[in-house]
């Protein structure tokens, strides 16, 4: 929270109130789940904290057991209070609470926020005894110069919080969008007509079979260095593991440093693009791509992963510099030789796809919270 939030409850006058002052606490009508007609009509809330509570939507089941919106369930587990915007049925062990008093809509969070902060209190007695303490547990809320509940307080604290997280999302989401680019190397996430036409033509690439060692010539094996002869520094030491991406560690040792835009098959077979220098260990083969034109390079590692990360190869069967010499991976070809620029409009394409979805997923939950707050 802001400064200027935080100084605003420090400033305002706060009244204290008994809850059962405030509202009702009901039992209510529960049935079980299998008696559930699907449907998107009504709420069937339990006393879940997942889901605001609700387990499933439902169809018409019984007017009876209909509790109306404007009310809060209770579940009588977790003690967690949700408001309810549309009328909901209730499932065992829940509890309703009902306004005595007329709340405003913007204040209906604040209210929310100091129901839920009862908590603690709710949890260490019996369920029996839960009606009878909350009515009795006296909380603080804002009051106006006249000695009223300051809802409009409320209403304009909620306001200048929602504003806030708006505001914060909205730069998150401007960020993430630089960052996924600028680490990419692009200028923006729209296709070309030449990466389009690289996923339309996908299916009639023509597909050639070559020996790893043809293409680049002998793989090399890292050294081993052990966990205590390795000195702290700044060169990443790559070992076999899924973990950060195989680094293991950061190092200062006078190594074997292997050249960025590289590949790196470890003991296993899984294969790793690396578009930066770093030494290996003897559980690490590497593939010397070098030549190759970065986004193709990050194809090839694809293809060599998919060929050597198979299964057959584990602690008993370690891979190997000489199994990558022996490595052979399936390319798009043209004139019988790989098609680096297909490769490298293949992985630019997809590059920007998974950038589009990123900020697309960050655009929809900044939409869903302004729907949310009803902004």
């Amino acid at each position: 929270m802001t400064a200027s939030l935080n100084e605003k409850l420090r400033t305002v006058k706060w009244g204290k109130y008994k809850l059962g002052s405030l509202f009702e606490i009901d039992n209510t009508l529960s049935f079980n789940a299998d008696v559930l007609v699907p449907g998107e009509k009504y709420d069937y809330v339990t006393r879940t904290s997942l889901n605001q509570g609700i387990l499933q939507s439902t169809g018409f089941v019984n007017k009876e057991n209909i509790n109306p919106a404007g009310t809060w369930s209770l579940g009588l587990l977790q003690m967690d209070f949700f408001y309810r915007r549309k009328p909901w049925y209730a499932g065992q062990f829940m509890r309703k609470i009902t306004p005595k008093i007329t709340i405003p809509k913007g204040a209906i969070l604040f209210v929310s926020t100091v129901l839920n902060m009862q908590k603690p209190i709710l949890l260490s007695v019996l369920v029996r005894n839960v009606d009878s303490t909350f009515k009795n547990i006296e909380v603080y809320l804002p009051v106006s110069s006249e000695g009223n509940i300051d809802f409009n307080f409320m209403e304009s604290f909620v306001a200048e919080l929602e504003a806030e997280r708006i505001a914060e999302l909205e730069a998150e989401r401007i960020a993430e969008q630089s960052a996924y680019l600028t680490v990419s190397g692009l200028d923006n996430y729209e296709l070309s007509k030449e990466e389009e036409r690289a996923i339309t033509d996908y299916s009639s690439y023509v597909w050639k079979s070559f020996n790893l060692k043809d293409l680049y010539g002998k793989s090399t094996r890292g050294k081993r260095l052990k966990s205590e002869d390795r000195i702290p520094g700044t060169l990443p030491f790559v070992t076999a593991g899924e973990a950060e991406e195989g680094v293991s560690a950061f190092i200062g040792n006078d190594v074997e440093v292997f050249e960025k835009n590289t590949t790196t098959i470890d003991m296993f077979g899984s294969a790793k693009y690396r578009n930066y220098r770093y030494g290996g260990d003897d559980h690490v083969a590497i593939v010397h791509t070098e030549n190759v034109p970065m986004k193709a390079s990050i194809f090839v590692t694809s293809a060599c992963h998919k060929a050597a990360h198979t299964g057959k190869f584990d602690y008993g069967h370690n891979f190997y510099a000489k199994d990558a010499d022996a490595l052979d991976i399936m390319l798009p070809s043209k004139d019988g030789k790989p098609d680096y620029q297909a490769m490298a409009l293949l992985i630019s394409a997809i590059q920007k796809l998974v950038i589009k979805d990123v900020v697309r997923y960050a655009d929809r939950k900044v939409a869903g919270t302004k729907y949310v707050i009803g902004k």
